[in-house]
C-alpha cells in the first residue's frame, strides 16, 4: 500500500481547515474577551477582579470544583472498574447512564438536586434534621458539580482498564501480593495518566459551570455566590468590560491548571519509563 495515500484530503488543505475552525470557534472568541477587558486600565482591572466579593466567589468556585473533582476521581475509578471487570444484569443500561450528564441540560440537574435536598425533599426530610443542608449551600454546589463531572473520569479510565491484562494481576496475586499491593504497584501507575486527565477535565468543567449551580445555590454574597454569577450580574448591568475582566481571570486560572496537569502527566510518563 502506498504510504503517501491519505483518507483525508492533503496536508495543506486539512491543516488550513483545522486552523480556520480553531480560530473561528476558540481563538477569536477568547481574543474578543481579552480585548474587551483591555479597555480598562490596570488599576481599573485590579479594582474589578480583586474585590472582597470576587475573592469570595473565586474561593467558592475553585474550592467546590476541586472538591467535586476529587470525589469524581474516586467514584469514577470505582464505577469504571465495575463496568469493565464485572458482568451483571443491566450493565449496558447503567453504562449508558454515565453519559446522561452530557445530554441533560445542566439547569435540569440543578432543579432536581435542589428539590431533592430542600427541607421537605426526598433526601432533605432526613438530612436537614441531622444538620446536613444539601440545598442552597456549598455542599449542594459540590453535589451538582460531582454529578456533571463524573462522566469525564469514567470515560477517561474505562479504555485504560479495558487494555490492562488481568493475567498480570493474577500473576502478582499468585506470587503473594495483596490486593492493595496489586492496586498500588500495578494498576495505579497504569491508571494515573487517565485519572489525572479525568480530574483536570472535571475541575475545568466545574470552574465554568453556571446553569446547575444557580438553582441549587441561593447566590448569597460571601457565601454561595460563584464567579460566573458575578459575570452574569455585570452583564445585566451593561458593564461588559468588567464582566470580561472576571472572565479573563477564570480563563487564566483554567489555562494555568491545564498547564500544571499536562506537566504532571509528562512527568508521570517519564517516571514510568
Amino acid at each position: 500500500m502506498n504510504s503517501q495515500c491519505r483518507v483525508i484530503p492533503g496536508y495543506r488543505l486539512s491543516v488550513s481547515y483545522t486552523l480556520l475552525v480553531m480560530a473561528a470557534l476558540i481563538v477569536i472568541p477568547l481574543g474578543a474577551v481579552i480585548l474587551k477587558s483591555s479597555s480598562l486600565t490596570w488599576d481599573q482591572f485590579v479594582a474589578v477582579v480583586w474585590t472582597k466579593r470576587t475573592r469570595s466567589a473565586y474561593m467558592v468556585t475553585f474550592g467546590a470544583s476541586f472538591a467535586a473533582a476529587v470525589v469524581d476521581t474516586v467514584l469514577g475509578l470505582l464505577v469504571a472498574w465495575v463496568l469493565v471487570r464485572y458482568e451483571f444484569f443491566g450493565k449496558r443500561f447503567f453504562d449508558s447512564l454515565i453519559d446522561l450528564p452530557f445530554a441533560l441540560p445542566t439547569a435540569v440537574a440543578g432543579l432536581v438536586y435542589s428539590s431533592l435536598f430542600v427541607e421537605n425533599g426526598w433526601y432533605g426530610q432526613y438530612l436537614v434534621p441531622l444538620g446536613v443542608k444539601g440545598a442552597y449551600s456549598r455542599l449542594g454546589i459540590v453535589l451538582v458539580l460531582t454529578f456533571i463531572g463524573l462522566p469525564f473520569v469514567v470515560r477517561s479510565v474505562q479504555p485504560v482498564l479495558e487494555s490492562l491484562d488481568a493475567d498480570v494481576e493474577e500473576a502478582a496475586s499468585s506470587l503473594g501480593a495483596s490486593r492493595w499491593q496489586v492496586f498500588w504497584k500495578i494498576l495505579l501507575p497504569a491508571l494515573r495518566p487517565a485519572l489525572v486527565t479525568g480530574f483536570a477535565l472535571t475541575f475545568a468543567r466545574g470552574i465554568g459551570e453556571y446553569g446547575s449551580i444557580v438553582f441549587i445555590s441561593n447566590n448569597k454574597m460571601f457565601d454561595t455566590e460563584i464567579a460566573p454569577m458575578i459575570i452574569v450580574s455585570k452583564l445585566d448591568e451593561f458593564r461588559e468590560a468588567d464582566a470580561a475582566s472576571v472572565a479573563v481571570v477564570l480563563l487564566a486560572a483554567s489555562f494555568l491548571m491545564l498547564a500544571v496537569i499536562n506537566g504532571l502527566e509528562r512527568w508521570s510518563r517519564r517516571h514510568e519509563a
